[in-house]
Protein backbone atom coordinates (compact mmCIF):
# COMPACT_ATOMS: atom_id res chain seq x y z
CA UNK A 1 0.00 0.00 0.00
CA UNK A 2 1.67 3.56 -0.76
CA UNK A 3 2.42 5.39 1.67
CA UNK A 4 0.33 9.22 1.85
CA UNK A 5 2.77 12.08 0.74
CA UNK A 6 4.27 13.95 3.25
CA UNK A 7 4.09 17.65 3.56
CA UNK A 8 6.75 19.33 2.37
CA UNK A 9 9.21 21.12 5.29
CA UNK A 10 10.68 24.16 4.78
CA UNK A 11 12.23 25.06 8.16
CA UNK A 12 13.29 22.00 9.56
CA UNK A 13 16.74 23.35 11.34
CA UNK A 14 14.67 26.03 13.12
CA UNK A 15 11.35 23.75 14.34
CA UNK A 16 14.11 21.14 15.63
CA UNK A 17 16.59 24.06 17.26
CA UNK A 18 13.72 25.61 18.93
CA UNK A 19 12.18 21.96 20.08
CA UNK A 20 15.28 20.84 21.32
CA UNK A 21 15.88 24.48 23.35
CA UNK A 22 12.92 24.27 24.56
CA UNK A 23 12.93 20.60 25.72
CA UNK A 24 16.71 21.05 26.98
CA UNK A 25 15.92 24.33 29.19
CA UNK A 26 15.17 24.34 33.03
CA UNK A 27 14.66 27.79 33.20
CA UNK A 28 10.76 28.20 32.51
CA UNK A 29 11.15 31.73 30.75
CA UNK A 30 13.94 30.48 28.22
CA UNK A 31 11.33 27.15 27.79
CA UNK A 32 8.43 29.54 26.81
CA UNK A 33 10.16 31.69 24.51
CA UNK A 34 11.66 28.91 23.03
CA UNK A 35 8.27 27.09 22.52
CA UNK A 36 7.21 30.08 21.26
CA UNK A 37 9.78 30.20 18.42
CA UNK A 38 8.73 26.04 18.16
CA UNK A 39 5.17 27.15 17.47
CA UNK A 40 5.72 30.21 15.54
CA UNK A 41 7.90 27.87 12.88
CA UNK A 42 5.51 25.46 12.79
CA UNK A 43 2.78 27.83 11.79
CA UNK A 44 4.99 29.43 9.02
CA UNK A 45 6.00 26.19 7.56
CA UNK A 46 2.39 25.19 7.04
CA UNK A 47 1.89 28.58 5.71
CA UNK A 48 4.64 27.77 3.09
CA UNK A 49 3.69 24.74 2.21
CA UNK A 50 0.53 26.23 1.24
CA UNK A 51 2.23 28.79 -0.36
CA UNK A 52 4.32 26.56 -1.82
CA UNK A 53 1.00 24.64 -3.44
CA UNK A 54 -0.16 27.92 -4.60
CA UNK A 55 3.08 28.42 -6.76
CA UNK A 56 3.56 25.59 -8.24
CA UNK A 57 -0.38 25.91 -9.69
CA UNK A 58 0.30 29.53 -10.42
CA UNK A 59 -2.18 30.90 -7.60
CA UNK A 60 -1.57 33.40 -5.77
CA UNK A 61 -3.23 32.81 -2.48
CA UNK A 62 -1.65 32.29 0.69
CA UNK A 63 1.12 34.67 -0.22
CA UNK A 64 0.42 37.23 2.14
CA UNK A 65 -0.39 34.62 5.09
CA UNK A 66 2.61 33.08 4.31
CA UNK A 67 5.10 37.06 5.00
CA UNK A 68 2.86 37.63 8.10
CA UNK A 69 4.07 34.48 9.72
CA UNK A 70 7.42 34.75 8.63
CA UNK A 71 7.64 38.10 10.23
CA UNK A 72 5.71 36.42 13.88
CA UNK A 73 8.33 34.08 13.20
CA UNK A 74 11.38 36.45 13.11
CA UNK A 75 9.70 38.63 15.98
CA UNK A 76 9.36 35.39 18.42
CA UNK A 77 13.23 34.89 17.39
CA UNK A 78 14.14 37.88 18.45
CA UNK A 79 12.30 37.66 21.56
CA UNK A 80 14.68 34.56 22.37
CA UNK A 81 16.98 36.38 21.49
CA UNK A 82 16.68 39.29 23.68
CA UNK A 83 16.38 43.05 22.64
CA UNK A 84 19.73 43.39 23.87
CA UNK A 85 22.18 40.95 22.37
CA UNK A 86 19.61 41.38 19.46
CA UNK A 87 20.18 44.52 18.56
CA UNK A 88 24.21 44.77 19.57
CA UNK A 89 26.25 41.50 19.45
CA UNK A 90 23.37 39.76 17.64
CA UNK A 91 23.20 42.16 15.00
CA UNK A 92 24.79 40.20 12.28
CA UNK A 93 22.16 37.22 12.98
CA UNK A 94 19.19 40.12 13.00
CA UNK A 95 20.20 41.26 9.26
CA UNK A 96 20.88 37.48 8.13
CA UNK A 97 17.31 36.51 9.23
CA UNK A 98 15.89 40.08 8.12
CA UNK A 99 17.48 39.99 4.92
CA UNK A 100 15.77 35.94 4.19
CA UNK A 101 12.91 37.03 5.15
CA UNK A 102 12.64 39.73 2.57
CA UNK A 103 13.98 37.24 -0.11
CA UNK A 104 11.34 34.84 0.54
CA UNK A 105 9.10 38.11 0.03
CA UNK A 106 10.63 39.15 -3.40
CA UNK A 107 10.22 35.40 -4.44
CA UNK A 108 7.08 34.96 -3.25
CA UNK A 109 5.63 38.33 -5.07
CA UNK A 110 7.70 37.58 -8.56
CA UNK A 111 5.94 33.56 -8.33
CA UNK A 112 9.85 32.22 -8.42
CA UNK A 113 9.25 28.90 -7.01
CA UNK A 114 13.02 28.35 -7.15
CA UNK A 115 14.20 31.28 -5.43
CA UNK A 116 11.62 30.68 -2.94
CA UNK A 117 13.17 26.91 -1.85
CA UNK A 118 16.01 28.83 -2.03
CA UNK A 119 15.89 31.96 0.14
CA UNK A 120 13.80 28.88 2.80
CA UNK A 121 17.57 27.38 3.20
CA UNK A 122 18.81 30.44 4.01
CA UNK A 123 15.81 31.71 6.41
CA UNK A 124 16.17 28.48 7.99
CA UNK A 125 19.61 28.31 8.33
CA UNK A 126 20.09 32.11 9.74
CA UNK A 127 16.90 31.53 12.57
CA UNK A 128 18.15 28.45 13.08
CA UNK A 129 21.42 29.48 14.17
CA UNK A 130 19.76 32.67 16.25
CA UNK A 131 17.98 30.21 18.37
CA UNK A 132 21.18 27.90 18.88
CA UNK A 133 23.74 30.36 19.14
CA UNK A 134 21.58 31.81 21.89
CA UNK A 135 20.32 28.43 23.98
CA UNK A 136 24.62 28.02 23.97
CA UNK A 137 24.93 31.33 25.46
CA UNK A 138 22.18 30.42 27.89
CA UNK A 139 23.94 27.48 28.83
CA UNK A 140 27.68 29.02 29.36
CA UNK A 141 25.65 31.39 31.82
CA UNK A 142 24.51 28.78 34.01
CA UNK A 143 28.08 26.72 33.96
Amino acid sequence: MPKPAREPTFLPLTMAAAGSAADGSADPLARDSAQAVRHRAETANSAAADCWTALVAGCTSGRQTLVDELHHLSMATSQYAGTRWWLSHGSVHRRRVVEAEGRIDEAVRDGDGAEFAEAFVGYDQAVATVVVHVRSRMGSLTQ
